[in-house]
C-alpha cells in the first residue's frame, strides 16, 4: 500500500535550530503561543505535502480511503506515543473544545444532576454545561480558584455527590499548573466522572496521561506544540466506555461500518466522525517529531527559565501570575488591556488581553530569546 513519507530535510536538533525554523519569528516577537503557536516552516510543509500526496499520487496508484485510514491509525498511534497513552485510548477531533463538548454531550444526564467545574475554565470547559444547565436541568457548581489556586478541600466538598468534574491541568488566565492527579483521585472517591482540559500543558513539557488518573482528557496541537489547527486529540480511559455514548456516530467511530449493528471504537476513537483532513493531524505528527529532536525537557526548562526572566523584569505591582513560574504563561496587570495590546503591537510585540483578570498575558515558548523578553518587561513597565 502506497505510504505518506515526505522529504523535509534534518529536523533542527537545538533550540537555536528551532527558532530559525519558524518564518514568524523574522517579522515580529511573538508571546500568543497560549492562544496559537507559530508554526515552523516543515510542519506546515508536511501538512500541505499530505494533501497533494493524498488528493494526486494516490489517486493514480491506490484506493485513496485505504491510504487515508491507515495513515490515520499511524497518526493515532504516534501521538498517542507522545501523550503517553495506549493507541487505543486517544481519538483524533478537531480541538479541545469539540472534545469536551463531545465528552459531554454523550454522558446520560437527567435534571437535577449535578456538574462541578472551576472558575478557571476557558469558554471551551464552561459552554457544554451552560447547555447542559439550559436544555436539561442539570446543576453546574462552581468552585473558585483565587489567582490560579483550587482549595482540594472545598472541591472534594462541591464533588461529593457530583456525576462530572471538569477543570483544567494549567490555568489559562494566571499560568498555574493544578494538582490534576489529586482532583482526579477526589473525583473518582466521589464516583464522578473526572473531565480534564489540558490545552495548555502538551508542547511546554513532557506529559504522561495515565499518571494523571483522568476519565478523559482533552487537548490541541495549535498552541505549544506549534502544530495548525484544526489537531486536537481526546483521551478515553476505556474503562469509561459504557458511560459514554457519542450524540454522532459516523464509520470512523465504529468498528464495522457495513454490519448490520454497529460495535462502537474504544477509548477517544468512538468520537472521530467521517472524512475528516488528516492534514492537520499531520502536522501536528510533524511537530511533535521536531519538538522531540530538540528534546522536550530542554524546551521545558526554556520556557521556565525565560518566563522567570520576565517575572523578575516586571514591577512587584503588575504581576498577577505567581513570581516563579509554573508555566510559560505570565499575567500582568494593565490599566487598560486592549490599548496596551496594541500599543505593544506597534512596537513589533505580540500579546493578548484576557477578560478574568481583565489583564495581559504574554506566552513565553522556548523560540523566543533574552532580548524579547527583556524587550517585553521594558515595555510592560511603562504602562501609566
Amino acid at each position: 500500500m502506497t505510504e505518506f513519507t515526505p522529504d523535509l530535510g534534518e529536523r533542527p536538533a537545538s533550540l537555536d535550530g528551532l527558532r530559525d525554523a519558524i518564518p514568524a519569528c523574522d517579522r515580529v516577537a511573538y508571546f500568543n503561543t497560549g492562544a496559537t503557536g507559530p508554526s515552523p516552516d516543515r510542519v506546515l510543509d508536511a501538512a500541505a505535502a499530505w494533501e497533494r500526496f493524498h488528493k494526486v499520487d494516490v489517486l493514480a496508484d491506490a484506493d485513496p480511503y485505504e491510504v487515508a485510514f491507515a495513515e490515520y491509525e499511524r497518526l493515532r498511534e504516534r501521538l498517542a506515543e507522545f501523550l503517553g497513552v495506549d493507541a487505543d485510548r486517544l481519538g483524533l477531533v478537531e480541538s479541545t473544545a469539540d472534545g469536551l463538548s463531545a465528552v459531554v454531550a454523550a454522558y446520560d444526564w437527567d435534571p437535577g444532576d449535578v456538574v462541578v467545574r472551576t472558575d478557571l475554565e476557558h469558554p471551551a470547559g464552561t459552554l457544554p454545561f451552560d447547555r447542559l444547565a439550559r436544555r436539561h436541568g442539570v446543576e453546574v457548581r462552581v468552585v473558585e480558584a483565587p489567582a490560579g489556586r483550587i482549595d482540594t478541600d472545598a472541591f472534594a466538598d462541591a464533588v461529593a455527590d457530583a456525576e462530572m468534574a471538569c477543570f483544567s491541568s494549567l490555568s489559562w488566565n494566571y499560568g498555574t499548573r493544578l494538582p490534576v492527579r489529586e482532583l482526579c483521585e477526589i473525583a473518582a472517591d466521589a464516583g464522578a466522572f473526572s473531565l480534564v482540559d489540558a490545552v495548555q500543558s502538551p508542547g511546554q513539557r513532557p506529559l504522561e496521561l495515565p499518571e494523571w488518573g483522568a476519565d478523559a482528557v482533552a487537548c490541541s496541537g495549535h498552541k505549544w506544540c506549534l502544530g495548525p489547527w484544526g489537531s486536537g486529540l481526546l483521551a478515553v480511559d476505556p474503562a469509561v466506555d459504557d458511560d459514554l455514548s457519542p450524540a454522532q456516530v459516523s464509520y470512523r467511530s465504529v468498528d464495522d461500518a457495513m454490519a448490520d449493528d454497529y460495535d462502537l471504537k474504544p477509548g477517544g476513537a468512538r468520537f472521530e466522525r467521517g472524512t475528516a483532513s488528516l492534514a492537520p493531524h499531520v502536522g501536528l505528527r510533524e511537530a511533535v517529531e521536531t519538538l522531540e529532536t530538540v528534546g522536550l525537557d530542554a524546551v521545558h526548562g526554556r520556557v521556565l527559565d525565560l518566563a522567570g526572566r520576565l517575572t523578575d523584569r516586571l514591577d512587584d505591582d503588575r504581576l498577577l501570575s505567581p513570581a516563579e513560574p509554573e508555566s510559560g504563561l505570565v499575567t500582568v496587570d494593565v490599566t487598560d488591556p486592549e490599548a496596551t495590546v496594541d500599543r505593544l503591537h506597534d512596537e513589533g510585540l505580540v500579546i493578548r488581553d484576557i477578560p478574568d483578570p481583565q489583564a495581559v498575558r504574554a506566552s513565553v515558548h522556548a523560540f523566543n530569546t533574552e532580548a524579547e523578553v527583556d524587550r517585553l518587561a521594558t515595555a510592560l513597565n511603562e504602562e501609566p
